[in-house]
């Protein structure tokens, strides 16, 4: 599923999160690099994804959403993610659209 794909219309571009499996990180820095607005790299070396607020959420599988205006970035650091382990879903149900679990 390409980004044009999947665009405003029905409602859900808005309604994406994503996160990050530390487990897979490799700490390459390339999504905080592409969309330091959601990703950091934290003193262990590993990504994590922000808040909203600009918190950075080290929970195992905490989620953020992604504003549309970002989801191009987030998009390609999921696919320039050398460890594969960015994951992008929908809120709704859960469904990754992009990243390694992507159908």
């Amino acid at each position: 599923m390409t980004v044009q794909q999947y665009a405003p219309g029905d409602g859900d571009a808005q309604d994406l999160e994503v996160w990050i499996d530390q487990d897979l990180c490799t700490g390459d820095g390339i999504c905080a690099q592409y969309a330091p607005e959601v990703f950091e790299l934290d003193i262990d070396g590993l990504a994590y994804v922000k808040s909203a607020e600009d918190e950075l959420l080290q929970d195992p599988g905490a989620t953020t959403p992604v504003p549309l205006t970002l989801l191009q970035d987030v998009v390609d650091s999921a696919k320039e993610c050398p460890g594969d382990c960015i994951h992008v879903r929908r809120v709704k149900d859960s469904v990754e659209v992009y990243g390694p679990d992507a159908a």
